[in-house]
């Protein structure tokens, strides 16, 4: 058992070199655009240039043709992923396409009867 924690020693040691050696370049975790697409691609490389580009491509998009704010709720819709995560390419189809339409206003609530009865005051 002293085995190992003389080998847990000697890793944490390892690691704590390497890490030094790491330092110039900041985490992930304070770069969200990175940390977003490295989700959604598994961390390859070529998936996250494809969306780092359909992303300039989407937010020039929007910036210049200034989409309805229906659309790009729509297309934030279609496009996210299990919750804050959006998938760049999904969302660069979706806002250029001309076939959307703004969905159909919601109907009005009907009163429940136990609200039509406290009104009569029953």
């Amino acid at each position: 058992m002293r085995w190992a924690y003389i080998l847990g020693a000697m890793l944490t040691a390892a690691d704590s070199g390497a890490a030094g050696a790491r330092v110039a370049t900041p985490p992930p975790l304070y770069d969200p655009v990175l940390l977003n697409r490295g989700l959604v691609c598994r961390w390859e490389a070529r998936c996250m240039g494809k969306q780092e580009d359909a992303m300039k491509r989407a937010l020039k998009y929007v910036r210049k043709k200034n989409p309805p704010s229906w659309r790009v709720a729509l297309c934030n819709r279609n496009a996210s992923r299990k919750g804050n995560r959006v998938d760049w390419i999904g969302f660069d189809h979706c806002i250029r396409n001309d076939a959307l339409r703004p969905p159909p206003p919601v109907a009005p609530l009907r009163k429940r009867r136990t609200q039509i009865l406290a009104e009569r005051g029953a």
